[in-house]
This record gives C-alpha cells, sequence and structure tokens, in this order.
C-alpha cells in the first residue's frame, strides 16, 4: 500500500494556489468581517468579531485537507494512518500549541474575553487588541503589547473589568486624618464624581468608607462614558476630589503614618 502520490509539475502548481487562495481568503475575512461589525452595536458587532478566527481555523483546515488530497492516494486506510501519525506527533512536539489551540476555540463559546475587554491576567492589564487562534494580545496602559497564549485559559484567573459592555467601574482612593464630619466628605466627594467630564451619568456613584488605625479611607466609585476613559476619569476624580477636601479644611494622615491598609 503506497501512501503518497507521485508529485509531478500540476500537482505542487494545484497545491500553491490553493495554499494562496486560503491567504487571500484569511486577509479578506479580517478586512471585511470588522467593517460589518462596524455597523453592529453591542454584543452583535463582539460576536461578528469573535467569528474571525473561526473563519480562519475553517479555511486553514479546508486548504489542508485539499493540499493532503493531493499528496496522499485518498484512500480511507491511507487518510486515518497518515491522521494518526499526526495527531500522535502533535501530541508530543506541540503539546502546548495544541492546547492553546484547542483553547482558543473554547474562547469562541465561552467568550471569557472579547476585542475591547479590559483584562488582567497574571498580573499584566490591558485591552483586548486582536484574538489569534493560539493567543491574544493585550495594550496595557503603558502602551507596551503583552501576548497571552489561550492556553491560560486552563489553569489562569482571567479578570475581566467590562465583559463585553461599556461599563466599567472605577475607584479613586482617599485617605483622611479620622477625626472629621464624614457627611461633609461624602457630599464634597459625590459633587466631585457628578460633575467630571467623563462620568457615565446612568450609573451609579457609590462612596465606600473604611475605618483603619491610622486614617479613614474613602472610596469613590463611578463608571466613565468609555471603559478607554478609566486612567483620565480615575486621574480627575483624584485631582478634583482632593481640591474639595481641602477646600473643606480636612485634614490627610501625616506622612510617614502608615495608611489604613486594605480596605473592605
Amino acid at each position: 500500500m503506497e501512501l503518497f502520490q507521485q508529485l509531478n509539475q500540476a500537482a505542487i502548481i494545484r497545491g500553491a494556489l490553493i495554499a494562496a487562495l486560503a491567504l487571500v481568503l484569511i486577509g479578506l475575512s479580517q478586512k471585511v468581517i470588522p467593517l460589518i461589525a462596524d455597523r453592529l452595536s453591542g454584543r452583535q458587532r463582539l460576536y461578528t468579531l469573535a467569528t474571525v478566527p473561526l473563519i480562519r481555523l475553517v479555511i486553514i483546515l479546508a486548504a489542508l485537507w485539499m493540499i493532503i488530497s493531493i499528496i496522499v492516494d485518498p484512500t480511507t486506510e491511507n487518510i486515518f494512518a497518515l491522521l494518526g501519525a499526526l495527531g500522535l506527533a502533535l501530541g508530543f512536539a506541540f503539546k502546548d500549541y495544541v492546547g492553546s489551540l484547542i483553547a482558543g476555540i473554547v474562547t469562541l463559546y465561552e467568550l471569557p474575553y472579547r476585542i475591547g475587554d479590559w483584562v488582567s491576567v497574571e498580573g499584566v492589564y490591558g485591552e483586548v487588541k486582536s484574538i489569534g487562534m493560539r493567543a491574544f494580545e493585550i495594550l496595557t496602559p503603558d502602551d507596551t503589547v503583552v501576548v497571552i497564549p489561550h492556553l491560560k485559559l486552563w489553569g489562569e484567573k482571567i479578570f475581566n473589568a467590562n465583559d463585553g459592555s461599556r461599563h466599567l467601574q472605577c475607584a479613586a482612593k482617599f485617605y483622611l486624618h479620622p477625626e472629621h464630619d464624614p457627611r461633609q466628605v461624602i457630599q464634597a466627594l459625590e459633587d466631585t464624581a457628578m460633575t467630571s467630564a467623563y462620568l457615565q451619568i446612568s450609573k451609579p456613584v457609590t462612596i465606600v468608607a473604611s475605618e483603619g488605625l491610622w486614617a479613614t479611607e474613602y472610596r469613590v466609585k463611578a463608571y466613565p462614558v468609555d471603559p478607554s476613559d478609566q486612567f483620565r476619569f480615575t486621574t480627575d476624580l483624584t485631582l478634583r476630589g482632593k481640591q474639595a477636601l481641602m477646600a473643606l479644611g480636612m485634614r490627610f494622615p501625616a506622612p510617614g503614618v502608615p495608611d489604613s491598609g486594605d480596605g473592605a
């Protein structure tokens, strides 16, 4: 039983044409689908963008199957023998890589992260910019691109700050000397948040206070209009909130005195 067919010039040309056509289709899908997604909104847009890696996988598998059928004598025994050998080789040589590919397929259905989500993986926080078959890329606030394999999905905690929506909660912290009027502080911080240009007014503003050994901690929890505004929003709350508290004559913990620790 012969496994491989005799290759001639025509077979090589057909294989090259199939590979070229696959590359063209992959390129078109990566350009056309995002254009279609831009015309949609909400979860429809996110689900449409999530089909890009799936379509790429289908095209690659179809092209490989067609090329294999040119190289290998297409009998049932030969196909199963080849697939078995390939599976065994890939299982040993590319265990982690294959695991990442499988995890990439799982992400298409479970959607633990999508393009535009703000996620944290092993202490790395940033916006998901692209999702490939093996890995996804996030852009950190320091403008650094980090490539994270989908394999992390199996054993690591993935924190998703907005989970496919435009609602991302921010928190600005303030530490005050314990001797003060909390009603004045809460009112000043609420006014600060409500007058921010970045505030998403449809979401609530919450003030959380906790008492520490050396200071009282206040956290202003609110939502920016867009998740990408989170750092400008937090900075705006921090600076204007501090100005408002200083105008009230509030005292801050003395330099060198430990803060209140982790608040509840």
